[in-house]
């Protein structure tokens, strides 16, 4: 194996149902797979670390194979951060330029920043990202970039996405433990927005749901910013465990009836079709039943949605609608219920396939994984342009803003 990497970017995804590492190099000044390995999670509890040693093997063993496939010793990563404990908030900060409009200067900018991110916040939440939506000049809102422009009053409005410190720090102890150093973290939802939505999506207002084992995380943007980031407690694992606890089966049996002919609209299933179970007594379910209990979870999860989309003030700002990815995405029907509880169109996103990438990764499970190599690559991009001048130090502090 190769000692020396230095054009690889490499992404770790600890989720609550598989652990992920993903591998891409830069060839020609384009992104290209190299390799990846993905195991099921181990030590997780409700979308966090509750035991380090399981987590640890896990990433080892993910990682293993992602340098086999890969075919090089992988030592530096960014990681993903998802879950409940995600949380988002907009703040802004205002600075006066003299009692006489002037030319906006490098030193107005940052002093603009500054005061943005301003903001108390309690000792265990760390700041995730700094997503810049707008300057608003003399009162002119949807300027991005007002250096050189002239004014004498200047606001700048962030989004604000914050973590549990002490579930950050869990992934990157495990990581380290497991032989990678983190470089970078990012959230899973901006990293599947990277690969899943369009410009002028982000342009009319579009919510993204990223739906996981045991959350759906939340990112929305209108006019080409983020406005709005958070999750809900509710994932693909919940429609399992309605299913095990309401049919008495065991866990596997519910998972692999729900992949099997699992659907979240009742009427779509046809009302003779019935299906044997031999776990633990022999009998004919009629599939509906099924239909019947995966359909209340469907609706509780976008009733979730929509709430959260209310209290943020953006429910009637969603132009292009909504976009699922994530591996709970895939449940037959989850389309309908979305666009009928949220009242708006709804789609599925798969990632992109990069250059060599296997086909079974292009599937909804791998959108984040696959997008924040993406973004580590825009990013990169974006810092190396210009690198001494304050412009592309500006462009790298929003870096995760589109």
């Amino acid at each position: 194996m190769n000692q020396k990497q230095e054009n690889l970017i490499v992404a770790l995804d600890i989720g609550s149902a598989w652990t992920r590492v993903l591998a891409a190099d830069l060839y020609e000044d384009s992104l290209r797979y190299r390799g990846h390995g993905m195991v099921r999670s181990a030590g997780m509890r409700k979308g966090l670390i509750a035991e380090l040693n399981p987590a640890i093997k896990a990433v080892k063993a993910a990682l293993e194979q992602a340098e086999q496939s890969a075919r090089a010793n992988l030592h530096i990563c960014m990681a993903g951060v998802g879950g409940p404990h995600v949380l988002g908030f907009n703040n802004s900060g205002e600075l006066k330029l003299g009692n006489r409009m002037r030319e906006i200067t490098e030193e107005d900018m940052r002093a603009a920043i500054h005061y943005a991110s301003m903001f108390e916040r309690p000792p265990d939440r760390a700041i995730l990202h700094l997503l810049r939506r707008q300057y608003i000049l003399d009162g002119q809102p949807g300027v991005f970039d007002p250096l050189g422009m002239v004014g004498a009053h200047m606001r700048l409005e962030l989004h604000v996405a914050t973590c549990s410190g002490s579930a950050w720090q869990s992934t990157v102890t495990c990581a380290n433990k497991a032989g990678l150093e983190v470089s970078e973290a990012v959230l899973e939802s901006i990293a599947a927005a990277e690969c899943a939505l369009t410009a002028d999506e982000r342009e009319l207002g579009i919510c993204l749901l990223d739906i996981g084992a045991h959350s759906t995380d939340i990112i929305v943007f209108f006019e080409g910013a983020v406005v709005l980031t958070a999750s809900v407690p509710i994932g693909g694992a919940h429609f399992t465990n309605d299913l095990a606890k309401v049919l008495e089966i065991p866990t596997s049996l519910a998972e692999e009836l729900k992949r099997e002919v699992g659907n979240a609209v009742v009427t779509d299933v046809p009302q003779s079709s019935e299906i044997e179970i031999n776990n633990p007594d022999p009998r004919r379910l009629p599939v509906r039943t099924i239909a019947e209990i995966l359909e209340a979870r469907a609706r509780e999860l976008f009733k979730y949605v929509r709430d959260t989309l209310r209290e943020g003030g953006i429910e009637n700002q969603l132009g292009a609608g909504c976009v699922l990815t994530g591996g709970g995405s895939l449940l037959p029907g989850m389309l309908d219920v979305a666009s009928s509880q949220l009242r708006m169109s709804a789609r599925t996103a798969l990632p992109v396939r990069l250059p060599n990438m296997p086909a079974d990764l292009v599937h909804p499970g791998f959108s984040a994984i696959v997008g924040m190599v993406l973004y580590a690559h825009r990013t990169r991009k974006e810092r190396s342009l210009d690198k001494p001048s304050f412009r592309a130090k500006f462009r790298a502090a929003f870096a995760a803003s589109f």
